[in-house]
């Protein structure tokens, strides 16, 4: 990574020794571990296997011997976990409960945390390419890859339109439309390398207005 399009990363720019950007990676795991327990704790044990779960998945991305988020396999991981795990887990321990809606909602949030993955190695995807690392990007392509992201947006207005069945609120998130739409043109017109780190930040901003959508339209639907 000493040679990258995007951001320096710390140990492939000097800025940090591999031991204490692993030394930091304990530290976080441990201090995700105890919160994780307590949490356990309080509404059920089975969260510890998903931890456990989430943790190994968290080292293996990158570390062991075999990676698998060099073997096209980052994107599923992203969708488990910051989609899926993330908004069902967070749901659960609040209210011991899961529910169609909250199900349908965390398929659009794993959507977006891959495109964001997409965009990511899409920019990435030479430099990758001749390190070694097959990403989904480097595996499908160029052209393959904006269409994947073109698909995980359209997916998450599609996730939009069945919640409707559940409450008309839920309109509301299609407000979203046209942001997606002028992200999707913006990577299909061919946008590459440094020019794609604003569309990165503008993907993130589409997920926070999409969620806040959504979460309007849950709060009016309860009302």
């Amino acid at each position: 990574d000493v040679d990258r399009v995007g951001p320096l990363r710390l140990v492939g720019s000097g800025l940090a020794t591999p031991e204490s950007v692993k030394r930091a990676a304990f530290i976080s795991f441990g201090i995700a571990s105890a919160a994780g327990l307590l949490l356990a704790a309080r509404t059920s044990w089975y969260l510890v296997v998903v931890g456990a779960l989430a943790i190994a998945a968290a080292w293996t991305y990158t570390g062991g011997p075999r990676p698998y988020g060099y073997s096209g396999m980052g994107e599923i991981s992203v969708f488990l976990f910051f989609g899926l795990v993330a908004t069902l887990g967070t749901y659960f321990v609040q209210v011991e409960s899961l529910s169609a809606e909250v199900f349908l909602a965390s398929l659009a949030m794993g959507s977006f945390a891959c495109a964001i993955l997409v965009l990511n190695n899409l920019r990435d995807r030479e430099k990758d390419e001749i390190a070694g690392k097959r990403t989904l990007a480097v595996i499908i392509g160029d052209s393959g890859t904006r269409d994947l992201y073109r698909w995980l947006l359209f997916s998450t207005l599609t996730v939009a339109a069945i919640l409707i069945f559940y409450s008309f609120y839920f309109l509301i998130a299609l407000c979203a439309l046209p942001l997606a739409a002028r992200l999707v043109r913006a990577v299909k017109s061919g946008t590459s390398d440094l020019a794609l780190i604003p569309l990165l930040a503008a993907t993130g901003r589409l997920q926070i207005i999409y969620s806040f959508l959504i979460s309007l339209a849950a709060l009016l639907m309860s009302r």
